[in-house]
């Protein structure tokens, strides 16, 4: 059963963000049990400090013991001040006030910290992505899960370049997964390209997620949230794959945002939340369906000075290859404002997708 609300204009506020978590929480059995939540890390927008405090008012002394695992992916884990940021809680004030909770970071690359829980086969794999792929699929996870009795995802919605739509089972993969998946899904995004991906609910790599995520054996409560300049529109409770449905049909409402004309160039700011190329690429990912043909996205990020923390080795050993030289002397206040010239500014880019009418993706 979904438990939700949501607008295209109008937020939520904190009563009813409580009410809502407690609708989904107060019927489950978690009194004396063990409850893992999955978060994201800091390069998703969304109050998870109101969440986390939201959640262990419900929670903190029901549950025997309520820990955060954050759904890292490949991205580098966090630090403790990082995490501190995130949950809005010092460690010195989670150790007073909040006993029977830890948080942990996810390590894809650590084989001691994975276990197989099945195996997509080559020809289910062909089937759900419509022959674009094939292979067997092993379906790792995060061990730390078997250590719980109830499983809680939340986290936001967004258009997404690999999957369509962020959230949902993309937190258990590639959120808390081994490298497998991640490769498979990530290889399969790039056949089925970002430009016929991006803001597109059914894809061949969402049913891949879905249908992994069917492999879990724990119970698992998905809070699918829509959150826009972190204001939260929509909080969505219930069943991993029905919750994130319903957020994704917000999400599309609020998080795209479709132009008439294509724009010749667009300089494109990235959110100061991404501290490395490889997450700020968003800004092109979001800007591009936009671009006229022979047009140009422009990334301003003065901000950052790496290609990637997590795969930087491996880029300086075969090059970063652009193809042409970055920009000198740039004032995005000279982009302000010039949109009938199809000149485009977007700041805090990587969240909201703009599309141009004409550029409307099929579904594969």
């Amino acid at each position: 059963m979904i438990q939700g609300k949501g607008s295209t204009t109008e937020t939520l506020s904190v009563e009813e963000v409580q009410q809502l978590i407690a609708l989904a929480c107060d019927p489950l059995p978690m009194d004396g049990k063990r409850v893992l939540v999955i978060i994201p890390d800091g390069t998703r927008t969304a109050p998870i400090p109101l969440i986390f405090r939201l959640l262990y008012e419900q929670l903190g002394r029901r549950a025997a013991q309520l820990d955060y695992l954050i759904a890292l992916g490949t991205h580098p884990p966090m630090t403790g001040e990082a995490i501190d940021r995130l949950v809005g809680v010092s460690a010195s004030e989670r150790e007073e006030h909040y006993p029977n909770l830890r948080i942990f970071n996810h390590h894809w690359s650590q084989p001691e910290m994975l276990e197989t829980i099945g195996v997509i086969s080559r020809q289910e794999a062909a089937r759900l992505t419509g022959g674009l792929l094939a292979g067997d699929v092993p379906i790792t996870l995060n061990k730390l899960i078997f250590e719980y009795d109830q499983l809680i995802i939340c986290g936001p919605v967004f258009p997404h370049e690999v999957a369509g739509f962020s959230g949902g089972a993309k937190y258990l993969f590639p959120g808390i997964s081994g490298p497998e998946i991640i490769d498979f899904t990530h290889w399969l995004g790039a056949l089925v390209t970002s430009m016929h991906t991006i803001g597109v609910k059914d894809t061949p790599v969402r049913r891949v997620l879905n249908r992994a995520a069917e492999f879990v054996n724990r119970p698992v409560l998905c809070l699918a949230l829509v959150v826009r300049d972190q204001e939260i529109h929509g909080l969505y409770s219930g069943p991993l794959a029905e919750a994130w449905s319903q957020a994704a049909d917000l999400s599309a409402s609020i998080d795209i945002i479709t132009v008439q004309q294509p724009f010749k160039r667009v300089l494109s700011i990235p959110s100061p939340i991404y501290d490395d190329m490889w997450t700020a690429a968003k800004a092109m990912y979001k800007t591009e369906p936009a671009i006229a043909d022979g047009g140009e996205v422009i990334i301003y990020a003065p901000h950052i000075t790496e290609i990637s923390y997590t795969h930087g080795k491996l880029i300086d050993q075969v090059g970063y290859h652009v193809r042409d030289s970055a920009y000198r002397g740039i004032d995005p206040r000279a982009w302000q404002g010039r949109e009938q010239e199809g000149i485009l500014l977007v700041p805090h880019a990587g969240e909201m997708l703009y599309r141009a009418s004409s550029l409307v993706p099929v579904e594969h």
